[in-house]
């Protein structure tokens, strides 16, 4: 008797050709990456979706398994901003940037270090057990200045002491890093994760530097996905802020990248996190899936090309 109530969804057959194909384009770049540090910047949909931020945890321990030393940083504007709202306190923003007094440091401190920060390493730790949650004031990893009195504890990064990372990946371990950083008084500073991201990597001599976001990767023009852009040297990205073709929330991972690169990282790049397993995309596939940003030396550009070569070239 045939049972109406059992539902097998047929999964996908890949032929031997097809899956040999996969392997032969990966190989090469896990070589390639082996014992080299990534710096993940973890954020945006992904981090709201539990789905997608399983997929991302198993994505960190597969590069990790092969060799790669994942380092991932991450932020949490939108809960902090959402324990705000529950717990009736206002919240006020100045340049795009929210004004944190006491109380709201406290909060940010509370999702940062406690939730989300215990979320990650929990999510990548059911898939192997080698994630160890850090703040940035753990070993002064982040040394922070007060930006501007008007914004109360929001913090620039003055300096990365790396030591705590490089003996944790010493030991084989996957370090998630929240970025709340501290002053030589010891008080602390809410930091955008973005200029955090930029400055580990800078530090660690990172192989890659990838920030998850919410879009494609970098536009041309915001409203055609189709003009998305590929790669791009750090000097025709810094024409593209400065014209105002990046706008809004992009502009401080688009400055981040040039940071990045200028800091010895070899390429930074901004790709969708809404899409499954898009690190692994990006960085083992010969295509990728983003904007990689690279030294205008590598990427083959001189300063002095025009934006019509540069775009020609690069979309």
């Amino acid at each position: 008797m045939e049972d109406k109530n059992f539902d097998l969804k047929e999964e996908p057959v890949f032929s031997p050709e097809r899956r040999a194909g996969v392997l032969v384009e990966t190989l090469p770049y896990i070589t390639r990456f082996a014992g080299r540090v990534v710096v993940v910047k973890f954020g945006g949909n992904a981090m709201e979706s539990d789905e997608l931020a399983d997929q991302f945890a198993q994505d960190i321990v597969l590069m990790h398994s092969v060799g790669i030393k994942p380092v991932v940083v991450h932020g949490g504007g939108p809960q902090i901003g959402d324990l705000l709202e529950r717990l009736g306190l206002s919240t006020e923003f100045k340049d795009g940037q929210r004004v944190t007094d006491k109380e709201t440091l406290e909060i940010a401190q509370m999702v940062l270090v406690g939730k989300v920060n215990t979320d990650i390493v929990s999510n990548i730790n059911v898939h192997s057990p080698v994630a160890v949650g850090l703040s940035g004031g753990d070993s002064n990893l982040i040394e922070a200045t007060q930006r501007d009195s008007s914004l109360g504890y929001v913090g620039d990064v003055v300096k990365i002491n790396p030591s705590i990372l490089e003996c944790l990946m010493g030991e084989n371990l996957i370090p998630v890093i929240s970025t709340i950083g501290t002053d030589s008084k010891g008080q602390a500073y809410n930091i955008n994760s973005d200029a955090v991201a930029s400055a580990l990597a800078g530090s660690l001599k990172a192989e890659r530097l990838l920030y998850l976001t919410d879009v494609e990767g970098l536009l041309e023009d915001v409203s055609d996905p189709a003009s998305k852009i590929s790669k791009i040297g750090i000097s025709s990205l810094s024409d593209l802020i400065n014209e105002g073709t990046v706008k809004s929330g992009m502009i401080p991972k688009a400055q981040a990248c040039i940071d990045a690169i200028k800091k010895g990282v070899a390429s930074a790049h901004m790709v969708d996190g809404r899409i499954p397993h898009v690190l692994l995309l990006e960085l083992f596939t010969d295509a990728g899936i983003g904007t990689m940003v690279l030294p205008e030396n590598v990427l083959g550009l001189s300063k002095s090309e025009n934006q019509d070569g540069v775009s020609n070239e690069l979309v």
